[in-house]
């Protein structure tokens, strides 16, 4: 089989080499054997995938790839292994195993016990909730504070108007939330609505932002932990080996062969699953070596869906 693909964007300026935000991953990709190529993200999201992926080596159906680059819608994702398939390149992550890792219905099951209580809806984007949409959603999680989001991202940073709710038996208080949330995502909406119960966590040490840390997980096995990109002290809490444990079984079970799990100290001193992700558009904080997990894909064992 041939040498297995790193997929990266291209330069927006530059198109001919990486975004710049992926230099480093590129050339400890080549390090660690494999090889890159350049795909054009924003012609990706305009829907021409085959002028995104023109400049990726045709190739005789048995080449491999990972892509490592910025956040895919599912269906977007989906039509990128469509196109690349077409050149004879194979996505070692398919569509459904992306959407799994990528959407918090497709990870939830596996990771229930670990992660806050979370019910969710589809959801159109651009349809503004009402009372009785939401109503039924919040009753489920049983009152109390709750967070909302879509099935991807939050809107944290708007956290008082569009993400945070102080009690979820405040069916207006909750609407008016979510109902902003969905208007500030407009198109960007993922999949639809998820509610959660909201979790009290430690703060990092840098002040203010939770303590939280992401484990990179290849093969069902933690190849790597880092600081939270946003994490204000650049450091990683010491997650002990047991939580580690735990994780994995739930990573192992969801089955995706490259994951990332985000993981909050909660006030009382219990590891949380906050987050789960697919591996290839989770962020990989600046200040840290991208080395060990080039290695760890070059490494991976092939997989067919």
């Amino acid at each position: 089989m041939d040498t297995p693909l790193l997929l990266v964007p291209s330069d927006p300026l530059t198109p001919r080499v990486p975004d710049e935000h992926f230099e480093r991953e590129a050339d400890a990709a080549r390090q660690a054997g494999l090889d890159v190529a350049i795909v054009d993200h924003d012609a990706i999201l305009a829907g021409d995938v085959r002028a995104a992926v023109r400049r990726v080596p045709m190739a005789d159906g048995g080449q491999t790839a990972w892509y490592r680059g910025w956040m895919l819608p599912s269906a977007a994702y989906s039509l990128l292994a469509t196109e690349l398939g077409a050149r004879g390149v194979r996505l070692l992550t398919g569509p459904a195993a992306y959407r799994a890792a990528h959407e918090l219905p497709g990870w939830y099951g596996m990771f229930a016990d670990l992660t806050p209580a979370s019910v969710w809806l589809p959801w159109k984007a651009g349809r503004a909730p009402t009372t009785a949409d939401v109503s039924a959603l919040a009753e489920a999680l049983g009152g109390g504070a709750g967070v909302v989001k879509d099935y991807v991202k939050s809107r944290k940073h708007e956290w008082h108007e569009a993400c945070f709710v102080a009690d979820l038996a405040d069916t207006a208080a909750t609407t008016r939330v979510i109902a902003r949330m969905v208007e500030l995502q407009g198109d960007d909406l993922a999949g639809g609505i998820v509610v959660r119960a909201f979790e009290q966590f430690a703060p990092d040490a840098g002040g203010g932002r939770t303590q939280e840390v992401r484990v990179w997980w290849v093969e069902g096995s933690a190849v790597l932990t880092t600081p939270h990109p946003d994490a204000p002290s650049g450091t990683a809490g010491e997650v002990p080996s047991e939580v580690y444990e735990a994780v994995g079984m739930s990573v192992r079970a969801l089955g995706a062969l490259f994951v990332t799990t985000d993981l909050a100290l909660r006030s009382d001193g219990v590891w949380r699953v906050i987050e789960v992700g697919d591996g290839q558009v989770s962020d990989l904080p600046a200040n840290q070596d991208p080395a060990r997990l080039m290695m760890a894909l070059m490494r991976a064992s092939p997989i067919r869906e």
